[in-house]
């Protein structure tokens, strides 16, 4: 299966690798394999795969990760198709949006 993309620059998940202690639960619960493995730590390989649905901050013993789940442009998308709307992520920039 390929690799998923959605608009490039608007994923608003956030590391602090400060704060990651390398469980490596963000690698389990990803279902995009936003996550790799570096130096003992966390590290994210691809930011335009998150499809920001919050599996890893909601998992994250540590508080290292961050997510504002559901605002992303490709939700914004398929909720709109499902209600016959326009969509609106909530980014602020219609001309690079939705």
């Amino acid at each position: 299966m390929p690799q998923l993309k959605y608009l490039p620059n608007v994923s608003t998940l956030q590391l602090d690798r400060g704060k990651c202690n390398g469980c490596g639960i963000c690698l389990q619960v990803c279902p995009h394999a936003v996550f790799v493995f570096e130096a003992k730590k966390a590290a994210i390989t691809d930011r335009d795969a998150c499809m920001e649905c919050g599996a890893c901050a909601g998992n994250c013993p540590q508080g290292a990760l961050s997510v504002r789940a559901g605002v992303g442009c490709a939700y914004a998308i398929i909720l709109a198709r499902l209600r016959g709307t326009e969509p609106d992520c909530g980014c602020g920039d219609s001309q690079t949006c939705c």
